[in-house]
């Protein structure tokens, strides 16, 4: 019978780890071949029978071949292999779990590599197999032919969802091969800085070293992965640790040609090219290296109002055609210097998007149209005016839209978005993935590596705040935080005060200059003798109502966005990249590789075997899309709201498909438009103070979002259904 390459294979022996970093020219083909080579099977055609039958799993030819007499479980061919090693490499669960309840046993060695079943199912990533071997008593610290146990195979192939199922076994995290290599040197050799990531978050050691006196900063450089030297470097890597011949890190940079990435790395963990930290000479310096995330937190947050101002003053201080090209050198002066102290930045905050930078914009220009408010406009025009003149009610709305402007906008910032609530403890954890492997959906949608928690529904793992947060909208770079369930509504009603702010300063402003520049001069340069007017009357109140009204641009989009999708019960991440249902890679895999239908506890032959989705993909709950970033036109597009407003004026967003082919899907979210907005609107949670975190409705019934996992547990009680439930509304689609 003719064997594919998935279902005739099987481990090979020829994956050892070189002795020392290898020159570049040996990393091009390394000396670590984790891939599996073509096997024959030995033999008559009975013992061929009874190898294929685990292969492709036919149970029932199985049973008949033991009724027979002839073979049992625990038959070993003359390499030692047993039907249990091939249902194991060719993710056959239910074989593996009818071969095991025949008594067959579950630490045999076999094969060319002298390896378990565990092993071989480790080797493909299969992690049900993988659980189902753990659970029957395979120990994952036996070591094959080469002194590889089953959490070095893992790493191998950089399956981060595999590496946190066995190190959640009490598998020691510094467990050695032979040669002295540690799961985190192999990872970092491999160059999968997700799998560095858990491995340095599990506790393992940087400092570790092999036989020869390699530690994982060094085996990080032979692939030269930025990823995986910051991250060592971020964790305390001994920058100049030396080997046994005397090669330090920045020695086997220089051998192996990766030197930009190891001086990149070192550069965004604030050190120089030699690996010394790089320490400000300037005054007050000291404070900076007391605590630097929380300098430049502040700094970052602070300075903008410096910026803004400055730009205002020279250009309302100088003509027209000085004060402008003065104005924006101001502007870039307070810029530079901004970018020459992000440098000293911790990693993660080394781009302004990244830091407070656009919320102290926002709030320098919110403070300064006070200031304007308070001691020119509201004296001019309710004050020292005529009382046919007055203009008091303009005034009281200012006062109210811009005091509710300011609340809701520190509330959106300091407020926890929705958090969802970590693990206690490494015991809970495991049985949050016992869990999910039982309901066959241990995967990226409801795991997250980082948190290490069950996703709840419509919930996502926010790179910037480094945690989960329940019903994820977005990641504001404005008010420096997330929005989710527990803020989203602030930011909403921040949005429409913030809008009626603008128009009516906008309106004082001009009764306010209108009135003033009656006995002004109407000469000046450049423009027209009105405007000159206008201009000599007060210039900086004129150029800052200007700047506030441009605000409206991305104001006005986003308000149009929040409008439609809370219409709609979507979120803007639902919006802009589809909605993900937690059940949809279930449903996907619940036929096998053959097409038959799986039986009740019988999980998909080769589902969740690809260990390039683990590798590859952000390693963080929903969204395994891949988020690419354009030029400085596309980042501003993304930062002014521009792409989720076109997406959704257009009809384009919350599209799915593959190869190019996008199909519209039902929102299983929505309960019609009215429903919806009196659901966000009418929440009963305080407006002025802290919700529940998670707490929401949904058609009038409380629910909570860090505990809902599956939309058909949040059925409505009041029309028959379970409680909290979501209603798809047959006209509606995404």
């Amino acid at each position: 019978m003719a064997q594919s390459n998935t279902a005739g294979t099987r481990p090979a022996a020829n994956h050892a780890a070189p002795a020392q970093p290898p020159s570049k020219s040996q990393t091009a083909t390394p000396k670590l071949n984790n891939e599996m080579e073509m096997g024959t099977l030995p033999g008559d055609a009975a013992q061929n029978d009874i190898m294929q039958m685990a292969r492709i799993g036919d149970i029932g030819g199985m049973e008949k071949l033991f009724e027979a007499g002839e073979f049992d479980a625990t038959y070993t061919d003359e390499e030692g292999i047993t039907p249990l090693h091939w249902a194991a490499i060719n993710n056959q669960y239910a074989m593996c779990q009818f071969l095991i309840k025949n008594g067959a046993e579950i630490n045999k060695k076999g094969g060319e590599s002298v390896a378990t079943p565990l092993q071989w199912a480790a080797q493909r990533c299969h992690y049900y197999t993988v659980h189902l071997l753990l659970q029957h008593g395979a120990d994952p610290l036996i070591t094959d032919a080469q002194g590889y146990n089953t959490l070095h195979i893992s790493t191998f192939n950089g399956n981060v969802l595999l590496i946190v199922l066995l190190l959640h076994q009490g598998i020691p995290v510094d467990v050695e091969d032979q040669y002295g290599h540690t799961g985190l040197m192999w990872s970092a050799y491999k160059g999968f800085p997700n799998c560095v990531d858990v491995f340095l978050r599990w506790g393992a050691s940087v400092h570790a070293k092999d036989e020869q006196g390699f530690t994982a900063l060094h085996w990080a450089l032979v692939k030269g992965s930025p990823g995986c030297i910051q991250k060592l470097i971020e964790y305390g890597a001994d920058r100049f640790a030396k080997t046994t011949t005397g090669k330090t890190p920045a020695l086997t940079a220089q051998e192996l040609n990766t030197v930009g990435a190891w001086h990149k790395a070192l550069a965004e963990c604030g050190y120089d090219e030699d690996g010394n930290a790089i320490i400000p000479s300037w005054p007050g310096a000291r404070y900076l290296l007391q605590d630097r995330r929380a300098f430049m937190t502040k700094f970052l947050f602070l300075w903008p109002f410096l910026l803004v101002w400055a730009m205002l003053v020279v250009m309302a201080g100088m003509p027209v055609y000085a004060g402008v090209p003065m104005g924006i050198a101001a502007a870039y002066s307070v810029h530079w210097v901004a970018k020459q102290m992000i440098g000293y930045a911790p990693p993660d905050m080394r781009q302004f998007q990244r830091t407070p930078w656009m919320a102290g914009i926002f709030a320098g220009s919110l403070c300064l149209v006070a200031l304007n408010w308070m001691f020119a406009l509201f004296p001019s025009t309710a004050m020292n005016a005529a009382p046919t003149h007055t203009h008091w009610l303009i005034n009281l709305v200012f006062l109210v839209t811009a005091s509710l402007t300011g609340w809701f906008y520190v509330r959106c910032m300091v407020d926890d978005p929705g958090f969802v609530p970590k693990m206690n403890g490494i015991a809970e954890q495991k049985a949050v993935i016992d869990e999910l492997i039982s309901l066959w959906k241990f995967d990226e949608s409801n795991f997250c590596v980082t948190c290490m928690i069950r996703t709840p529904l419509r919930s996502k793992h926010c790179r910037r705040c480094q945690r989960c947060v329940a019903k994820h909208d977005h990641h504001c770079p404005w008010v420096y935080n997330c929005i989710g369930i527990n803020n989203h509504r602030h930011f909403f009603l921040y949005l429409i005060n913030l809008t009626c702010g603008i128009i009516t300063f906008d309106w004082l402003t001009y009764y306010y200059l209108t009135a003033a520049s009656a006995g002004a001069s109407d000469q000046c340069n450049v423009l027209s003798p009105s405007l000159c007017r206008i201009v000599n009357t007060d210039a900086y109140s004129l150029l800052l109502a200007v700047w506030a009204t441009l605000q409206l641009t991305w104001v006005t989009m986003l308000i149009f966005v929040q409008f439609v999708q809370v219409s709609r019960a979507m979120t803007t991440y639902e919006n802009m990249f589809g909605i993900n249902h937690h059940s949809a890679s279930t449903l996907a895999s619940a036929f096998t590789s053959t097409g038959a239908p799986l039986a009740s506890g019988i999980p998909p032959s080769g589902s969740a075997a690809q260990p390039d989705a683990a590798a590859g993909g952000h390693g963080h709950g929903h969204g395994r899309h891949g988020h690419k970033h354009g030029g400085v036109l596309k980042q501003w597009a993304k930062l002014l709201g521009v792409d989720a407003f076109i997406e959704t004026a257009t009809g384009r967003g919350a599209v799915t498909g593959t190869n190019n082919s996008k199909r519209r899907k039902k929102n299983p979210y929505s309960q019609g438009c009215l429903t919806n907005c009196k659901d966000f609107w009418c929440d009963p949670a305080p407006l002025f103070g802290r919700r529940e975190t998670g707490a929401a409705v949904i058609g009038g019934q409380p629910i909570n979002y860090t505990e809902i996992y599956e939309s058909s547990s949040m059925m409505d009680a009041s029309r028959g259904r379970r409680v909290g439930g979501y209603e798809p509304v047959a006209a509606e689609e995404v």
